[in-house]
């Protein structure tokens, strides 16, 4: 579970550095009509998260079930960018938060994602399964190994906004 969030860590870590040095300003420009904003990705990473923690605190009241050893091979895959995803509507941004509340918002969201991580530990997480929108029936430690797959895919996604937008990386 440890190296699960050591990479959590490292993934938030650019990504919180990147958007920290983003004008306020800038936060919630689109870059394109139908392209989201800075704010709105992380808009969408919180609500992700926030889903996926309701989702495990959920399973592991739930009978252990046992997932497919394949679904472990999936994490990666969600850091690639191609093809383009449409987000499910429950995790959609809709109206985003200014910059600094947005990131205390996505920041509490790890901290209690990575606190009941600890809590409960890669056996109890393994036991545990949600139901992801593209993937089926995964099990905790993959869902978590997950987001920071996806925190990762938009972390290029925001790094591919600022330049869009003309600032420098």
């Amino acid at each position: 579970m440890k190296r699960v969030l050591n990479r959590l860590d490292s993934v938030h870590q650019k990504l919180s550095t990147t958007v920290a040095a983003i004008d306020p300003n800038l936060f919630p420009k689109r870059p394109a009509e139908d392209e989201w904003s800075v704010a709105e990705v992380i808009q969408h990473l919180c609500l992700v998260e926030a889903r996926t923690l309701r989702g495990l605190e959920l399973a592991l009241h739930a009978p252990a079930a046992r997932v497919s050893p394949l679904k472990k091979l999936i994490p990666p895959i969600v850091s690639v960018r191609f093809p383009r995803v449409k987000a499910p509507k429950a995790v959609e941004p809709l109206n985003s938060l200014p910059k600094e509340e947005s990131l205390s918002s996505y920041n509490d969201v790890r901290a209690q994602l990575k606190q009941f991580c600890t809590k409960h530990g890669r056996k109890q997480l393994n036991q545990a399964s949600l139901r992801h929108p593209f993937f089926g029936d995964i099990d905790g430690v993959t869902a978590v190994s997950m987001l920071a797959f996806h925190e990762l895919r938009h972390y290029k996604q925001i790094r591919g906004i600022l330049k869009k937008l003309g600032q420098p990386l």
